[in-house]
């Protein structure tokens, strides 16, 4: 079930922080509660997913892309993942999550969002999100002047665009 509860926790929690620039970090804190857990006792892994959607929500509506998407009427979908897990997140253990957009390729953001303990990383992913309207995806250069943002175009790290460059030849639909 979606964390309905948390969503509006942090909403609240971060209704007055302050707007933040198109590169800034979006900084929440977590737990592990018991119904996040999996057989083995860790947080699961689709949980962890569904829980950087708290970060990645607020992080959009500090840098002006929710106020931008409600301007327009237009939508946020995810449009792919990468996620690397490095360490166990038990019950109980609290965390803080790391939201920043990093950068674009004309149709989609890429986000980076991470999960630290006492200073170590334990999971990283990287999602690309298109902003859709009535005709399909909308140009990324269209969604930033609509933020009233000029100029940012940061190049993405190599990795993440080898990345996009992947999905590009990954067959669809899927081969079974």
């Amino acid at each position: 079930m979606y964390p309905f509860f948390r969503m509006a926790y942090h909403m609240a929690r971060h209704s007055n922080s302050p707007p933040l620039p198109v590169d800034g970090v979006h900084i929440s804190r977590h737990m592990c509660w018991p119904h996040d857990l999996d057989m083995w006792r860790e947080l699961n892994n689709g949980r962890t997913l569904t829980l950087y959607d708290l970060g990645r929500i607020q992080l959009a509506r500090r840098i002006g892309l929710v106020a931008a998407l409600r301007q327009r009427g237009w939508g946020m979908t995810m449009a792919g993942v990468t996620a690397r897990y490095r360490r166990r997140v038990v019950m109980f253990d609290r965390f803080e999550m790391r939201s920043k957009a990093i950068g674009h390729d004309g149709r989609f953001f890429y986000l980076q969002q991470s999960m630290w303990k006492g200073g170590e990383a334990l999971s990283s992913v990287v999602y690309r999100v298109a902003v859709v309207g009535k005709s399909g995806i909308v140009p990324t250069p269209e969604v930033i002047a609509e933020m009233g943002v000029d100029g940012w175009n940061p190049e993405m790290p190599a990795w993440v665009q080898h990345w996009a460059e992947a999905e590009k030849l990954r067959s669809w639909p899927p081969e079974t």
